[in-house]
């Protein structure tokens, strides 16, 4: 999912990935699409390929789903149509999916048990 996301950055999907882009960020548009294409194509290769770091990946990913969520909330802000988001509801409503993705990562890849192992330890 996360490599053929990173794809779409890059290829089919480009203008509505620059649409998600806050009003506010001080980068252009197309260069936020295309890192972060970058990046979801490569945590998705690792989530396929990598089995050791697994957890790291899955972290980095987590990570990623927290970083983009500004881009969610400035979408439903700003009122800006994209990928058939074309209300405020849907905008809306698609808030609440964002954290699902960040506790998916961590927990299909052993990363919320990881970190819920440390924080015992340090205890």
């Amino acid at each position: 999912m996360l490599t053929f996301a990173g794809v779409s950055h890059l290829t089919t999907a480009r203008d509505e990935f620059q649409a998600q882009v806050p009003d506010w960020f001080p980068v252009d548009p197309d260069v936020v699409v295309v890192v972060s294409g970058v990046a979801e194509v490569g945590l998705g290769l690792g989530l396929l390929a990598l089995e050791k770091p697994r957890v790291a990946v899955g972290l980095a990913t987590a990570t990623f789903f927290v970083v983009i969520f500004p881009g969610n909330i400035a979408q439903y802000a700003e009122g800006t149509d994209a990928f058939g988001l074309d209300t405020d509801r849907k905008r809306f409503v698609r808030l609440f999916f964002q954290p699902l993705l960040v506790a998916w990562a961590a927990w299909s890849t052993g990363a919320w048990r990881a970190l819920r192992a440390a924080r015992q330890d340090r205890d």
